[in-house]
Parts: structure tokens; sequence; C-alpha cells
């Protein structure tokens, strides 16, 4: 790959526009009030338990896979051995993640989100032990099962959550000049940084140093939901963020309000050489005649509120620009679309993190589903593209990835026709 020395940058000029008019107000909680947000809420409960509340919950599970299969008029003492075993592996790779260095969090809301598929394993094995008569064959396949869990969850705790890496899309617009370099744009989303891990403090920075980017976007949730009002948390951000530069310069929007808290999260970007845009439009012009128009919006999750900032700026944004939306989530896609935005950038859903073979996400936590859950998306004029993101996302949200690796995006826009 050939990059470009940064001696070559071109004199260049930002201008800032906001909408003399502001927005609809929001509602308050839309996020909050979802039912995904609701459920990690409610599955957190256990965070606060002590070591002895939760060995008893295991041991009250266990008695309960010791029923089921007693209900099968199976013997299940050796069936809630089994479980048990597998669910103090859990408990013993969550105690030495921190330790580790490598995530962070309360182990209960995590053990308890392991443990629901082994119990699920725990049934279909006394189904299959009842059907065919074979007690042995059941135990059998719940050994395997199990055995294929704990496969699993350690490729998706250990592993895949620390495989950033960088997607490179090659996109061109007329409103570019053929005869001059393309505009290299670096996109980050969803960092939920707890603590500093290797994901942040070297791959992601190694990352970025590569990809010699001309300007860098970064749409939203700084924090990990479970340390947003932590300040090691915040101090650890901050840190990544000073580290993050580019040429012609770094810009950046508010994601979620529960992961970046309008009266906090701002401050995180006190003193430091990134713009934040809130509801704010940056024309980009550079010397020898190129121009980017960044629409970045605060991301509100009301609809309503969301569209009428967007329609306001998007009137702002110049002719012969190529115009890119910086909004946290997808979900303003079908109203985007109707309008003249070239690409679209966004995270949120971080793919859905846990992906199926053939299914893919299992949870977006978006309203527009599994419409817009990853990748690029063309449809009218406008080109979304949907970040898988770098961090976690907190609470009682599985801490690990599957089918899902992080990623930051580079975009090199050049002139010409349009076109990926």
């Amino acid at each position: 790959m050939e990059f470009r020395s940064k001696d070559q940058t071109l004199p260049f000029t930002v201008n800032y526009y906001s909408a003399a008019e502001a927005r609809l107000p929001p509602q308050q909680e839309i996020l909050e009030n979802r039912f995904f947000h609701k459920l990690f809420l409610v599955t957190h409960v256990p965070a606060g338990w002590s070591p002895w509340k939760l060995a008893a919950c295991l041991v009250l599970v266990a008695l309960g896979v010791w029923f089921i299969w007693w209900l099968f008029d199976l013997s299940g003492f050796v069936a809630a051995v089994i479980y048990l075993a597998f669910a103090l592996t859990d408990w013993l790779l969550l105690w030495w993640l921190p330790r580790s260095g490598r995530s962070y969090g309360p182990i209960g809301p995590q053990l308890l989100v392991k443990t629901i598929p082994r119990v699920g394993v725990a049934v279909l094995a006394a189904i299959i032990a009842w059907l065919t008569g074979s007690f042995s064959l059941g135990v059998v396949t719940l050994v395997l099962l199990q055995l294929i869990g704990s496969g699993i969850y350690g490729w998706g705790t250990l592993h895949e959550p620390f495989a950033l890496n960088m997607t490179f899309k090659k996109f061109q617009y007329p409103e570019l000049p053929d005869n001059t370099p393309p505009i290299r744009l670096l996109h980050l989303s969803d960092l939920h940084i707890e603590r500093l891990t290797r994901r942040e403090s070297s791959r992601l920075l190694d990352l970025i140093a590569q990809a010699e980017a001309d300007l860098i976007v970064i749409t939203g949730d700084y924090l990990n939901l479970s340390y947003v009002d932590d300040p090691i948390a915040r101090a650890e951000a901050r840190k990544v963020l000073a580290r993050i530069t580019a040429p012609y310069g770094v810009y950046a929007t508010l994601g979620s309000p529960p992961v970046d808290p309008r009266n906090t999260t701002p401050s995180l970007f006190d003193r430091l050489d990134i713009r934040l845009l809130r509801d704010e439009l940056a024309v980009i012009q550079f010397e020898d005649g190129r121009k980017l128009s960044l629409l970045g919006l605060d991301c509100e999750h009301d609809l309503s509120s969301d569209a009428s900032a967007f329609e306001k700026l998007i009137e702002l944004a110049p002719a012969g620009t190529v115009r890119v939306l910086l909004y946290h989530s997808p979900e303003l896609m079908p109203l985007v679309r109707q309008h003249p935005v070239d690409l679209y950038l966004c995270g949120h859903t971080h793919g859905g993190q846990v992906r199926l073979p053939f299914y893919g996400a299992v949870v977006t936590s978006s309203s527009t589903g599994k419409r817009y859950e990853m990748g690029a998306y063309s449809e009218f004029d406008t080109t979304l593209y949907v970040s898988r993101g770098i961090g976690l996302e907190g609470l009682s949200a599985p801490r690990m990835r599957l089918l899902c690796p992080p990623e930051i995006v580079l975009f090199t826009l050049s002139g010409g026709c349009d076109g990926a």
C-alpha cells in the first residue's frame, strides 16, 4: 500500500455553519424505553451481588437442571454436575478478564448471560436422551455441546474483540476534480472505552497511523455503558482521543444519550484538536478545488427531532461538494436517501456484535432492526455505511464478539463518475 508523506498537505480552509432555527426539542429517554435497553438494565441487576450470592444462584440453576432431567425420567445428578462445572469455568474466565487487561466490568450480569444458553443445552440434551432412550447419549451430547459453548465463549471473549482491522472502500464523485488526489477519509465509531486495552492503546493507534488519512471522523459512543461516569474511563478516553490526529482535521459527533450524556461527554473534547459537530456543518475546501461538506448531527434517537435537524442542515450544504452525513445510528436512512447526501456514516449496531451463521445480527438496538445492520447499503444516490465499531457495549450486553470483529473504515473518495 502506498502512503503519502504528511509534508504534501495542501493549504485548506474550514468554515462552520449552524441552522438559524433550532431543531425540534427531542423527547427524553427514547432509547432507554426500548425493550432491549430495558432488558440490559434488568439483567444488569446481579452486578452488585456478592460471590456467595452468585454461587448460590448457580447451585439453584444446577438444581433446576437436575429437576428438568428428572421430568424426563432421567437421573439429573450427572447433568447438574456437568452444567455446574462449565458454569464455573465461565466464572473463572470472567474473573480473569480484568486481571489480564482484556475487558472490565462486573461478573454477575455476564455470568447470567452465559448461563442461559448452557441451561438451554441441558434441556436439549435431556430431550435427546428421552427420545432415543439412551441416557449415555444424552450425557455425551450435553458434554459435547457444553465444550462447544466454551470454545465459542473463549473465541468471542479472548480473540475476536481484539481482531480490529481496517476495511477499505472506494467511491467516485463527479463533484471532485479528476486531476486531483483522492480524499482519504477514516471513519471510527463506538470506541466504548472502559479501560485502555491493547485494542485501543496499540492496535487502533497503529492502524490510524498506517491509514495516513487526510481527515478522520468519529460517530459517537466514546465510553462503555457501564463506565459512563467513571473518572478513570473518562481519562482513558481522553488519552485515546488526544492521539487521534489528521492533516485536515478530526471531526466528531455525539452518540446515543445513555452512552454520551449531553451534560458530560462534550467535555471529553475540551482542549483537544477535535471539532465536535453538534448539528453543525463543516465545509472543507482544499486549495486544489476539492470540497467536502460534513454534516454532523447529535443522535437523540427521536426521529422527528433528528430529522428536523438534518433537514435544516442539508439546506446549508453548498452545491458542488461531496456531502457526508455523520450521525451515530442508521435510523435516518429512509429520510436521508431522499436528499442529496453522497455518503452517510454511522455505527451504533456494532454489526450485532454477536452474529449467527446465515442469519447475521441477533440484536441491532436500532429501530430499523436488521434492515441496516452492518456494511454498505446504496439506495437512490446515497451510500450508507454501518460500521461494526471498535469496542463493547457494556451493562449486560455480551462482553464478546462473534463473527463480527471490530473495524475502522478508510474511504478513498476520488473524482469521476459515481460508483463504488
